[in-house]
């Protein structure tokens, strides 16, 4: 017979003994007659709630995918909002708001028409010039694989030169069918900028106001974590982006002194080129260069050709090393694996637009992530 005295404590232990032994039965004989793991509950949790995030994400993309002209519209214009609203915002001190957005948004369209009919005017320009050369280079080519350490046969070069004639000639209506839907593409190229354009001069405007009229339909309790929210992917968006500017405008200078000094044909198309190419990350620059690398190669000779395809080499290690880390110091810093796999998905999913897009995506969605969190984003 066990005695317990009054006033006493209970025995250490007893009903956390007869607790773990009752929990261990329920999970023994659960009502299905399977035991299952906690591991394995917590992971189907995390299973069915990534199904349900993946299938919503898929979902936004295939109505950006419908809705891709008015997409690309709508990132163009922030792109411009985020470049040109400090110098709206500046010349706002002066003059009135609406002519101090006009006169940045109509200066710099001009500014960049201008440059591009400046290349253009020397693109026909040295059209027939570059044409003369293009045909000798390729006879240089040729001879030099023929040459050590190649030994290319003479057979083998006419052979492929046949083959590309008779491609040519068998392809041809796909041919003229690809440049005229290029064609059509290129009017949806223009309304998309056209769009772009509209929205811009109301953003550079009154963008805060429409921020805010957009926080009083959502419930008060939801204002604060989306104002959070809102203000770290808008500064992340803009820094990333006047940040890429200005690497994509380094390059340009480092790719156009070079050319210059090799005396490469068209070498203000081909800084152009390096320019807008370098808002894709990792991959724009190099392809680029190698384009400029083939006009090298065609007019200069194989030497001049090696000297243009080491700048791919010394340019990729001056952005990844130097610019990237100083310019985009005030942005979210992605490791170079994410830079390259994000890149590389954009454009499985949307081509070259979701190349461009892509890394700015996912910067904002981390800012936004560790803005939530209550971390600084690194």
């Amino acid at each position: 017979m066990r005695y317990v005295v009054l006033g006493s404590r209970p025995a250490r232990g007893a009903g956390t003994v007869a607790r773990a032994r009752r929990a261990a039965a329920e999970v023994r004989r659960p009502e299905d007659g399977v035991a299952v793991h906690h591991g394995l509950k917590t992971g189907a949790a995390y299973a069915w709630r990534l199904l349900v995030l993946g299938v919503a994400v898929y979902a936004g993309f295939v109505i950006l995918g419908r809705l891709q002209l008015v997409a690309v519209a709508l990132f163009l214009a922030l792109v411009v909002t985020s470049v040109l609203r400090p110098l709206a915002d500046l010349l706002a001190r002066r003059l009135p708001r609406a002519l101090a957005v006009v006169v940045s948004v109509l200066g710099s369209l001009v500014m960049v028409l201008g440059l591009l009919a400046l290349v253009g005017e020397l693109v026909a320009r040295e059209w027939d010039r570059l044409g003369k050369e293009f045909s000798g280079g390729v006879g240089r080519i040729e001879r030099w694989l023929q040459g050590p350490p190649f030994h290319v046969s003479p057979t083998v070069m006419s052979d492929l030169q046949g083959k590309l004639n008779t491609f040519v000639s068998e392809h041809r209506s796909a041919l003229i069918s690809s440049a005229v839907s290029g064609a059509g593409r290129l009017v949806e190229v223009l309304t998309a900028g056209v769009l772009a354009l509209f929205c811009s001069l109301f953003f550079i405007h009154s963008g805060d106001r429409f921020w805010r009229w957009f926080q009083e339909w959502l419930p008060q309790p939801a204002r604060d974590p989306w104002s959070r929210a809102g203000g770290a992917a808008w500064r992340t968006f803009a820094g990333y982006t006047r940040g890429i500017f200005i690497v994509a405008g380094t390059n340009a200078v480092l790719v156009g002194v070079a050319l210059f000094l090799l005396r490469v044909p068209l070498a203000l198309p081909l800084t152009l080129l390096e320019f807008f190419a370098a808002f894709v990350p990792l991959v724009g620059s190099p392809v680029a260069l190698g384009v400029a690398t083939v006009v090298a190669l065609a007019s200069r000779g194989p030497v001049i050709a090696l000297v243009v395809l080491a700048l791919i080499v010394i340019v990729g290690q001056i952005e990844g090393h130097v610019l990237h880390p100083l310019v985009m110091s005030w942005a979210v810093r992605l490791h170079p694996v994410v830079v390259a796999l994000s890149v590389i998905a954009g454009s499985i999913l949307a081509g070259v637009v979701g190349a461009v897009v892509a890394v700015p995506m996912v910067s904002v969605a981390w800012a936004v992530h560790c803005e939530l969190r209550g971390r600084p984003a690194r």
